[in-house]
């Protein structure tokens, strides 16, 4: 693994990752200084992405050394750079010191490296029957990255649609869908303006950006699937913004599809916040949580004249969901899976920006009426039981006002936004019994 020109960001907006004890408000700095210096460190950084995951990183996560992976080697990047003798055109005061720093860093790219070469040994698809391809394709006029992961040809092809918008799921679902590969050929692709599909083409084709191109773009990725794995249909899951360009996708072409499956299901956006506001001061009430109370009290139901009282409910949503330890937690895979770098965080964080400058507000909020009420091929929604952030409710309300030759709403208790990812053990069960068998009988 080698660190990127591009991955020294500003440094002085890593060090406070180091200096803020995650479990309380103390610091070795004191709390009042080091929150000024917090605060004016992550606004002079001037890179969006380093503000969103910070507040992320000063969370306690599940798996202590993933997270500690993410912020060593962030950090490594940036005082390789910086503290390097000559590195800025002068020299520090303290010459041993960045020669005792770049060792560090330098054992620790090792070690690092010596764990993406176990990953890459530990989930290598070994059979003589399997695949794995991660290519880019021409979609739509422009170069777009695909991964194709599968023990056996002979499985069905399960298509995976990112959320977001462009939050790439590619880089970091190594582990999570290994036992997915033992029973599908799992196909995962960075969408247009997003990810190495946006590293590869670059922010000019940003104009291009819409929910009709990506809708499009994922019909012609359907399309070539099938060619290039001789296959007659796939199944298609979608996740959180996913499903929107999966909804659309499966009532343009339906006969190229065995079935719908939606998690984190988006189902009206006319409603969507109102709902989850509603659920997250109830959920707060009823655990007791009197600062979650206060918070989304003073915020008040929405619609917000400003994104303060939304970005109260994303807080609570993730605290209530055990998001804040699992959003931390993929900063850490993406570096120890096979190939990672700081750079690919980079070109995440670059993706939702761009894709979330183009596509959120460019369309009024739709409901289920826009999103479609009537399908020809069987629906599955598999929704975490408290999902705050695309409400349970309203996912389980617009299935039923659906008509579809079959459907069912599957629910994965503690599970929230994320549950095909933090359950995606459970999540695999449920497709193996209510999806798979719609396969049978169609030879590929």
């Amino acid at each position: 693994m080698a660190f990127a020109n591009d991955d020294r960001r500003n440094i002085d907006a890593l060090f406070v990752m180091f200096g803020k004890n995650p479990h309380t408000s103390q610091t070795k700095r004191g709390p009042r200084e080091m929150e000024m210096r917090n605060r004016s460190a992550i606004e002079a950084s001037g890179h969006p992405f380093v503000a969103a995951v910070y507040p992320l990183l000063c969370q306690q996560i599940w798996g202590a050394v993933v997270i500690r992976i993410a912020r060593l080697a962030v950090a490594c990047a940036l005082l390789v750079f910086f503290l390097i003798p000559g590195a800025l055109g002068q020299a520090p005061q303290d010459a041993q010191q960045p020669q005792t720093t770049e060792s560090e860093c330098r054992k620790f790219d090792d070690r690092l490296s010596s764990t993406q070469a176990r990953n890459a040994q530990l989930y290598a698809i070994s059979s003589p029957k399997g695949i794995d391809e991660g290519q880019f394709v021409t979609i739509g006029g422009i170069e777009q990255w695909i991964t194709i992961r599968g023990w056996d040809r002979d499985n069905p092809v399960l298509l995976f649609l990112h959320g977001g918008p462009g939050d790439v799921t590619n880089p970091w679902t190594f582990a999570l869908f290994a036992p997915w590969e033992k029973r599908f050929t799992v196909v995962q692709w960075d969408q247009r303006g997003a990810g190495r599909t946006l590293k590869k083409n670059g922010p000019a084709i940003a104009p291009t950006i819409t929910v009709d191109r990506i809708v499009q773009d994922a019909i012609e990725l359907t399309e070539y699937l099938l060619k290039h794995l001789g296959k007659k249909k796939i199944i298609t899951v979608g996740h959180s913004f996913g499903t929107i360009i999966e909804l659309g996708m499966v009532r343009a072409r339906p006969e190229l599809f065995y079935a719908y499956v939606g998690t984190g299901q988006v189902a009206d956006e006319t409603k969507n916040y109102i709902v989850a506001y509603d659920e997250l001061l109830k959920k707060a009430r009823a655990v007791g949580n009197q600062q979650a109370i206060a918070e989304l009290s003073h915020a008040g139901p929405p619609p917000y004249e400003s994104g303060g009282g939304y970005r109260v409910q994303w807080k609570w949503a993730n605290a209530f969901e055990g998001a804040d330890q699992f959003l931390a937690g993929t900063i850490g895979l993406t570096l120890a899976a096979p190939g990672g770098s700081v750079q690919v965080i980079n070109d995440i964080g670059d993706g939702e920006i761009l894709s979330a400058e183009q596509l959120v507000g460019a369309t009024k909020p739709r409901g289920p009426k826009e999103f479609g009420l009537e399908f020809s091929i069987p629906m599955f929604f598999i929704q975490g039981a408290e999902d705050f952030t695309t409400p349970t409710a309203l996912a389980r309300n617009y299935l039923d006002a659906i008509k579809a030759p079959r459907k069912e709403f599957v629910t994965i208790n503690g599970g929230g936004h994320f549950a095909v990812f933090m359950h995606s053990d459970q999540f695999l069960q449920e497709l193996v019994a209510r999806v798979r068998p719609l396969t049978v009988g169609y030879g590929t």
